[in-house]
């Protein structure tokens, strides 16, 4: 079963070099957000920044085709796929989340809806480029045993783990030393003492630009681990008082897992369960990243970490 999976793989490696493009620059540092084989303005922009970081040209020329630049930069790089099986643990883990804000206060927590999109965040994957990875599934019938062939990186607890700073013998990742936003570009970029980049992650921004943070210095001044989410309605009838509700940590919870809040109150960056949303404007202020870098920017920061939000 193995073997013919591997088979597979080579095939689907060599067929598509795009989506083996996309992963091997994830895996560098420069994110497209949720791989999906296509090539678009996300992934350009994480190749012309892994390029610019090499060559220190800001603008370099980049290859005519993303597989010529496979050829040209990843060839000889290590297999990017793994095969993981799911587990009863998985499928345990699975919930239902309602629609009705009082009942998701009564969640124990706000997980995997599914085990397709459990296993698309595993491998940084948009959910239609794990169903191509993975033909003939039956998603709707998953059992424990069954193989799944997605991307090989480190998992979302792993990054959360790498970012407790009082936790002995934790994974590491290089520390930022300073966050840039850019608002024009719709990105989160970590930098070391030197000015190297360390990680580009796409980001989304607010829909109305009153309220985007204002240009300039701020710092990251709480840090959380899978946070919670106070759910405020949007609209209360005059006369009616605001019910608010707790809605519990999770992959699915609004706020993703991991949240870095900023000196402006209300403003932070944070993950979100819709990675395929990111890039576009519409979050109420604060810079969503997909919850695999949400977990991965966590690690590299701390309470104080300075942020520029950028023109």
């Amino acid at each position: 079963m193995i073997a013919s999976l591997f088979i597979f793989l080579a095939s689907v490696f060599c067929e598509s070099k795009t989506l083996a493009l996309q992963i091997h620059l994830d895996r560098a540092g420069y994110s497209c957000s949720a791989i999906d084989g296509v090539w678009g303005p996300k992934a350009e922009r994480a190749l012309r920044c892994y390029l610019a970081d090499r060559t220190k040209d800001l603008k370099p020329a980049l290859p005519s085709t993303p597989e010529q630049a496979y050829d040209r930069y990843f060839a000889n790089a290590p297999e990017p796929f793994r095969i993981e099986t799911v587990t009863q643990a998985d499928l345990d883990a699975l919930v239902m989340i309602p629609e009705e804000p009082a009942a998701k206060a009564k969640l124990v927590r706000m997980g995997y809806e599914s085990i397709k999109e459990m296993f698309a965040e595993r491998g940084h994957l948009s959910q239609i480029a794990l169903a191509k990875l993975n033909p003939g599934v039956d998603w709707k019938a998953i059992r424990p045993g069954t193989k799944l062939v997605i991307p090989d990186f480190p998992s979302i607890a792993e990054e959360l783990k790498a970012g407790d700073r009082g936790r002995p013998n934790r994974p590491k990742r290089p520390e930022a030393a300073l966050v840039k936003v850019s608002i024009s570009a719709a990105t989160v970029t970590a930098l070391d003492a030197a000015g190297k980049v360390l990680a580009l992650f796409p980001c989304s921004i607010a829909a109305n630009k009153a309220k985007v943070p204002p240009h300039g210095e701020l710092k990251i001044t709480s840090y959380v681990a899978r946070p919670n989410y106070t759910y405020t309605p949007d609209y209360t009838p005059p006369g009616k008082k605001v019910q608010r509700y707790v809605w519990p940590e999770g992959e699915n919870c609004p706020v993703g897992v991991a949240w870095m809040g900023l000196n402006l109150p209300g403003y932070g960056m944070h993950g979100t369960p819709r990675p395929e949303s990111i890039g576009f404007t519409g979050s109420h202020g604060c810079f969503r990243l997909a919850n695999w870098n949400a977990a991965r920017l966590y690690a590299m920061c701390k309470s104080g970490t300075p942020v520029v939000i950028e023109p």
